[in-house]
């Protein structure tokens, strides 16, 4: 009990010695507000503010001297303070003891010894230069330090004379340097458990005497004692974490830059979010809330394409505009129609009467080519997103158009030609261009009713593109021409291992 006393007694002493050093070495490594504070702002990731580690440990502590060792414990507590990623500052407490006693068949030597120390270490992390996770799951970390210690031993041993010699080094001051290795297992946010060793050099007058072997006694070992501590610690996080992170050498030092890209990750898909999936972002979208496959414009309104009133998906009649005095029901269609030209009565002006008159206007201009050849030069083409072949609403309208101009002339066959930009591999670029071919002519059968036969596809690949060495939207597209007798559809390309989605 007295024994436990004194070495509680002299470890509270070594703190208060240590502890008004630790806290000095850590201002050294931190800069003072004067030094932070500069006229030219910072333009690094700020390091955040971390919790300070507090850990408790017992473990086997032994002589490795001129006498064998024995059984031999230790235990203490210690402080550890991140300076950085890297490196950190740590107070070491410690109390324990130590034994030793030769074989029976030598000459009989044994002592029991008394320790306690204080030690401040700098410890360096090992494994923070991998960046592939924020947080580590081990830590590999080596220290180096020095401090002060005090012990007492009671030996006996016999002399070159054969005569016993017994003593006493009690109370004995040395100072020391301490070198270690480590393996800490990170448990949670605020606790791990970590694996030791340990070895101490002692310096002074007296350092080879911790096992009570003197130079009187003709045995001395070639080297001094080294006093050796293998243990086991549980360290406890210290802060609170909702303003605070781990210490500093769990944490990725590029966690702030990981944690910025996220964000502005984040904002990019907030910027790009499409709420109502009709095509256009919600940052331009006048109408974010628009029913599901309804055609909107460019400015994600709900396609009106006569204006009156009735929007394109609900509208009977959505490419036929109301007069003055007309109006529409609630499915687009006039409900007191104005007589045509005639008299008659008989609703608005029909289509073969429009096509008259556009005929009628181009003789007066001395043109007299064949509608077909008309509709051929003023052919529209349809764009596509990236690595798509989808055909967005705002195309409807113009695929309606054609539509209609074939239903005229049921003699007109149409040439659906695909094409890719310059960005994808050339197998790749192949089925994306047939695809959008495809697409085009699917629709213009299952929402138009036009026969299968009247469209020839082809697909160009990235051969033909409008903007050179670009992935311009304008390249990624599918244009509409007029068939002739000897235009024939193409086969669809080989497949590749990177085939678009739907080929």
């Amino acid at each position: 009990m007295a024994k436990l006393f004194t070495q509680v007694w002299g470890l509270a002493g070594l703190a208060l010695i240590m502890a008004a050093s630790f806290p000095m070495s850590l201002s050294a490594q931190t800069p003072t507000p004067a030094a932070s504070t500069s006229a030219k702002p910072s333009t690094g990731v700020a390091t955040p503010k971390d919790m300070l580690e507090m850990g408790i440990h017992n473990g086997y502590f032994f002589i490795a001297g001129d006498v064998k060792q024995g059984f031999g414990y230790a235990y203490g507590l210690h402080f550890r303070k991140a300076t950085d990623y890297m490196f950190s500052l740590r107070l070491d407490l410690m109390g324990g003891q130590a034994s030793g006693k030769n074989e029976p068949n030598n000459i009989a030597r044994e002592y029991e010894l008394d320790w306690y120390s204080a030690t401040a270490l700098g410890v360096f992390s090992l494994n923070n230069f991998r960046f592939d996770r924020i947080t580590r799951r081990f830590n590999y970390f080596a220290m180096v330090g020095g401090g002060a210690n005090f012990y007492t031993s009671d030996f006996s041993s016999a002399g070159t004379d054969g005569n016993p010699r017994m003593g006493v080094i009690e109370r004995e001051f040395a100072p020391h340097a301490t070198l270690g290795v480590g393996i800490a297992v990170r448990l949670g946010k605020k606790v791990n458990v970590a694996l030791e060793q340990q070895g101490f050099v002692l310096f002074g007058k007296r350092a080879d005497q911790l096992d009570g072997i003197t130079k009187d006694d003709g045995v001395r070992s070639a080297f001094t004692d080294i006093p050796s501590y293998t243990s086991l610690r549980i360290n406890f996080n210290l802060g609170n974490s909702s303003n605070r992170s781990e210490p500093l050498y769990w944490c990725n030092p590029l966690e702030g830059v990981l944690n910025d890209l996220e964000a502005v990750k984040k904002r990019q898909d907030e910027a790009l979010a499409d709420s109502d999936n009709d095509g256009i972002i919600d940052a331009i979208d006048q109408e974010p809330n628009t029913p599901s496959d309804v055609p909107v414009d460019t400015k994600g309104r709900t396609l009106d394409s006569d204006k009156d009133g009735v929007p394109d998906y609900q509208d009977k009649e959505p490419y036929y505009p109301p007069r003055t005095g007309e109006t529409v029901n609630e499915d687009g269609v006039v409900i007191n129609p104005i007589g045509g030209p005639g008299g008659g009565g008989g609703g608005g002006v029909t289509e073969s009467r429009v096509q008259e008159m556009i005929d009628a206007a181009l003789a007066k201009y001395g043109i007299t080519e064949q509608r077909r050849a008309v509709a051929d030069f003023f052919m529209p083409m349809i764009h596509f997103g990236t690595d798509n072949s989808s055909i967005k609403y705002a195309d409807y309208g113009t695929l309606a158009s054609i539509a209609r101009i074939m239903k005229n002339d049921e003699s007109m066959r149409l040439m659906v030609v695909g094409h890719a930009d310059q960005t994808g591999a050339e197998g790749y670029n192949d089925q994306i261009s047939y695809l959008r071919a495809k697409s085009v002519v699917d629709h213009m059968v299952n929402q138009h009713g036009i026969g299968r036969g009247r469209f020839v596809i082809q697909w160009k690949s990235n051969k033909e593109s409008l903007v050179p060495q670009s992935s311009s939207f304008m390249n990624r597209r599918v244009e509409f021409s007029v068939a002739g007798p000897n235009d024939v559809e193409m086969d669809p390309p080989a497949s590749s291992p990177n085939a678009p989605d739907g080929y």
